[in-house]
């Protein structure tokens, strides 16, 4: 009885917040807690908050103990009164019960009991969901970051439970997350040792439902499937932090995201990458995009020594954010991405032509692979240049074309050009087709006011030079690029194919008037595209997509650019293309020669019917029908089947087969051209490059030309063979007859310089020039050197210099020097 007495003096002695506090547990932990004693404790809370660190104090002091006890009834009864006390009270009173709170909602995550887990993370999401009056300077949630990332990557035997704990890790991450971003020192929970430890948490679990999603179609998750759902819910916590992320922190948030894709090797396959990567664009805020971009080119130049395949895999996710970003905005990288993009592109090649050197002798299958690898690699460069390139506005798009313009290896413009000086003829032929490709892409669907913005000189000069001629994907290339450039009224896709086209009124070609700028354009640079296309229907390795392309060049040419002076260009061009398949200085194969053929009178009545002159059109269209009946091989529609018969030679051909230039100047002027000029045999301008390339100059060519043929007149030709007899001979011999070809050869020396147009009259004058500049060089080069010496002299042989001495006594002195 004594004892008693004792005991409830001393609970009368105790103070008030700790009976407050202990009158809210039941005798029997399942009763749960006593409501009425706990809004009796709320009420003093209330009215003294500052007995409120106190309270939180003796309840964590409790819950520490019945932790260690088991006792977890009365575990559940304290955090219910604290998430309480908590919701209840709001003053500035609070901030030294919030580290009681959060002292014992670690002692929960660091207990072994998931349920105690579970239980310490819902009271943290109730305390990161109000709203504090003030910040608090020394609060850090170091050990909350690690331990929910910890609870992420639960591996518990029991699935349920494991599911349990990872949404728990997850949606405490998220509580971790809005409670620092609306802190005003939120700049703590995007350090790099925090960012380390939540991104790589979220998409563990994100990268795991993504395995079992493949195994069925996707569904529309409800609100209850997106809370039980693990790989959701860290999705969404993902997209909320990505949003919530600002210019200074950005990079923190998406670099650990490649470490975890390295890490776990997610790069091949890459369908994993790419969706992480959409819901990073996507979840940014758009001025921010570039950000990302520059990370995924940083990290591509990490891994440029990796698998083709990994490489490929991080281009196709970099084209996945290019095609996000281009749309918004992109800031100061495009010229970067092109750069970076172009730098792989030459690696990739020179990985390639490496394995192909290293394996020569010994066909492997690994080594074959490694190069179908590197084509992966390539194609996804080429696909991604191209798309951005694509979706780029025009200002830009002209910067980027000539950017990668600048990048082509063309011989004698090595300023700005990828260095392929160590990749050998092969590697600078892989280079060159690569950009072209790229290139090719880039200028789809671009559409300039005027064909000087399309096609300036520093981009036509290396489009057109011989050094993209050297082989027959080359030249398609160049071509297909040429028409994406000049077909401003998309009549290509009308043009395809070559083919005697019976009524060009049915294809509804679209076009404007020539303009002036246009106009100007051809007389300074038209002379180029003639001799491209030239120079391109002499090559021997031409196919059918050749002449193809090249038809569709004369034809787009016509509807863009041609004018009544072009016009007659034009036509002097398509009759020297003739002359080409006839006289055959080239050694052409018959089919080349038939093709060109072929080539001539396609266009031919394409560019009669496109100006309309009747006596034109009926002399194209009987040599059509004169060909189809005698000379099938003539026309496109025989020539290019599988199975051809071809002639075994020209020369016996009646001149009715032929495109006379004597009737098509008379059938033109009648209707007001100035055909004075097409009996001037068209000659291709001369370029330095020519004396350079070490392909067949063609100085001679034009040489032949002048002196051998300097009418050009096609019935002339025909008719140059004539029988050799003694009375010809004695002509031959005969003063009058020489005088009378002296005459006849100034006369058409003087009409060729009254009727020729200046831009031939000067290629002509050059070219003789450069001829006699290269014949005197090696004249002097030859006479002129320095005399022997003992102590040697220097000579340049494959880029070394070598020194060779020479004996005195095999020297030779002259005479006066000797005695």
């Amino acid at each position: 009885m004594g004892r008693k007495g004792v005991c409830c003096c001393c609970a009368a002695l105790r103070p008030r917040y700790k009976r407050l506090v202990d009158n809210i547990f039941p005798e029997d932990p399942k009763d749960g807690l006593v409501k009425a004693d706990m809004e009796k404790l709320t009420f003093y809370a209330v009215s003294a908050p500052e007995k409120l660190d106190r309270i939180g104090a003796y309840l964590a002091e409790r819950l520490s103990r019945d932790v260690v006890r088991h006792r977890y009834g009365y575990v559940l009864i304290a955090m219910e009164a604290l998430d309480q006390l908590l919701m209840a009270c709001h003053s500035q009173s609070i901030k030294p019960f919030v580290e009681s709170f959060l002292h014992m909602v670690a002692k929960l995550l660091e207990s072994g009991e998931p349920k105690l887990q579970v239980l310490g993370t819902n009271s943290f999401v109730k305390f990161a969901n109000i709203e504090e009056d003030t910040p608090s300077y020394h609060r850090r949630y170091d050990f909350f970051v690690s331990r929910f990332s910890a609870m992420c990557h639960s591996c518990d035997h029991d699935p349920e439970i494991q599911t349990e704990i990872r949404i728990a890790g997850i949606r405490g991450i998220q509580g971790v997350v809005r409670k620092t971003v609306n802190d005003e020192l939120r700049a703590t929970i995007w350090e790099p040792q925090h960012m380390d430890k939540i991104v790589p948490s979220l998409l563990f679990n994100m990268h795991k439902i993504e395995d079992i999603d493949r195994i069925g179609p996707p569904s529309s998750p409800t609100g209850g499937e997106k809370e039980e759902n693990p790989a959701l819910l860290a999705e969404n916590c993902f997209r909320e932090l990505l949003g919530r992320a600002t210019y200074g922190n950005m990079n923190n948030a998406v670099r650990p995201v490649f470490a975890h894709l390295d890490h776990h090797r997610l790069w091949d396959p890459n369908e994993f990458a790419v969706s992480c990567f959409k819901i990073i664009m996507y979840s940014i805020q758009a001025q921010y995009s570039h950000h990302v971009i520059q990370e995924i080119l940083g990290h591509l130049d990490v891994r440029k020594r990796d698998s083709p395949r990994v490489r490929a895999g991080i281009i196709q996710v970099l084209l996945e954010a290019v095609a996000i970003a281009a749309k918004g905005s992109i800031g100061p990288t495009v010229l970067e991405v092109f750069n970076t993009l172009l730098k792989h592109l030459r690696i990739s090649v020179d990985f390639e032509l490496g394995d192909r050197r290293s394996s020569a002798g010994s066909a492997t299958f690994s080594t074959s692979s490694k190069e179908s690898d590197e084509r992966i690699v390539q194609n996804a460069i080429i696909q991604t240049i191209g798309f951005f390139g694509s979706n780029l506005p025009d200002y830009q798009r002209s910067e980027i074309m000539m950017f990668i313009m600048g990048k082509v290896p063309v011989l004698g413009m090595t300023s700005q050009s990828l260095d392929t000086s160590h990749l050998g003829d092969l590697g600078t032929r892989r280079i060159q087709i690569m950009l072209l490709r790229s290139l090719l892409m880039v200028t789809s669907g671009y559409k300039a006011t005027t064909i000087t913005n399309a096609l300036p000189p520093p981009f036509l000069d290396p489009l057109l030079s011989p050094s993209l001629m050297e082989d027959s994907e080359l030249r398609q290339l160049v071509l297909e690029i040429l028409h994406n450039l000049i077909d401003r009224h998309d009549n290509r896709a009308k043009l395809r194919g070559i083919r005697i086209i019976p009524d060009v009124s049915d294809l509804k070609i679209k076009r404007d008037k020539i303009s002036r700028q246009d106009v100007s354009f051809m007389k300074k640079h038209g002379q180029q595209l003639y001799r491209h296309i030239y120079l391109g229907c002499k090559e021997e390795d031409n196919v059918q997509k050749n002449f193809e392309l090249l038809f569709t060049s004369l034809a787009l040419t016509t509807i863009e650019l041609a004018n009544e002076e072009v016009v007659i260009d034009l036509i002097r061009l398509a009759i020297a293309l003739q002359d080409i398949a006839i006289i055959n200085e080239d050694n052409l194969p018959m089919f080349n020669r038939c093709g060109v053929m072929a080539l001539v009178a396609a266009y031919l009545n394409f560019l009669s019917q496109m100006i309309a002159v009747p006596a034109f059109c009926q002399h194209v269209s009987k040599v059509i029908e004169t060909r189809s009946l005698e000379a099938s091989y003539f026309l496109p529609e025989t020539i290019f089947k599988d199975k051809c018969n071809l002639p075994k030679s020209l020369e016996k051909h009646e001149k009715d087969l032929f495109f006379l230039t004597n009737k098509i100047a008379e059938s033109l002027g009648g209707s007001g051209y100035s055909v004075e000029r097409l009996s001037v045999p068209y000659v291709p301008q001369v370029t330095d490059e020519d004396r350079l390339s070490r392909r067949k100059s063609i100085v001679d060519t034009v040489s032949i030309q002048v002196d051998i043929l300097p009418g050009n007149n096609t019935e002339d030709k025909i008719d140059n063979t004539e029988e050799i007899t003694f009375e010809a001979l004695k002509k031959a011999i005969d003063n009058n007859g020489l005088e009378e070809q002296e005459k006849e050869k100034r006369r058409l020396v003087i009409e060729k310089f009254q009727k020729a147009p200046f831009e031939e009259i000067a290629a002509q004058c050059e070219t003789k020039a450069n001829l006699l500049h290269d014949r005197l060089a090696q004249i002097l080069e030859l006479t002129i050197r320095p005399p022997p010496s003992p102590s040697g002299t220097m000579t340049i042989t494959a880029g070394h210099a070598h020194y060779q001495s020479v004996p005195v006594y095999e020297m030779k002195f002259p005479d006066l020097c000797v005695y």
